[in-house]
């Protein structure tokens, strides 16, 4: 006897699609994948929530987060292709504003298999930073980000290009 598991095939697995997000800080992004995680058979995993429940208090600085950023993105890189492979869609509320965060993200598709979309986010620097200060304040988000942070870490923001390969699906 065979215990190797067999697909019934009068019920096709469902193509996932993978949901990435790129725009500056408070640009919008966790909104954005709050409503695309809505749809049905589609799940939400968000880098600041994992950041918070599992190194807050070891996060003092940005050169903090790129390290514990690339830990947490090779730990989940194997269960987000798990996930896409089983038909589950995926909204990744990560970064997708450098080069290699993209890279990282396109390994993901190519080994699942998934469609894709890349939200970008276009939103004016100015834009964001009230939106900031506002979100600050509230307290509503798992990490605040100083005027000082915001730039430091805008200026390794990078357009996503047509070039790379991506859907690309433009928010004003």
């Amino acid at each position: 006897m065979s215990s190797e598991v067999k697909h019934d095939h009068r019920y096709p697995p469902k193509k996932a699609t993978l949901h990435l997000l790129c725009g500056k800080i408070a640009s919008g992004k966790s909104t954005l994948s709050a409503k695309l995680a809505a749809s049905p058979g589609t799940v939400l995993i968000s880098e600041d929530r994992w950041l918070a429940a599992l190194y807050a208090d070891e996060m003092h600085s940005v050169a903090d987060y790129v390290q514990y950023s690339l830990k947490l993105r090779n730990a989940m890189k194997p269960h987000l292709v798990s996930l896409l492979e089983a038909g589950v869609s995926v909204v990744l509320d990560f970064p997708a504003n450098t080069l290699a965060n993209r890279d990282w993200m396109m390994s993901i598709i190519t080994e699942s298999g998934a469609e894709h979309c890349l939200h970008y986010l276009k939103v004016a620097d100015e834009v964001c930073k009230s939106r900031l200060h506002a979100r600050n304040a509230a307290g509503s988000h798992d990490f605040s980000a100083t005027d000082e942070q915001f730039h430091q870490i805008t200026r390794y923001f990078v357009e996503p290009g047509a070039d790379e390969g991506f859907h690309v699906i433009e928010h004003p």
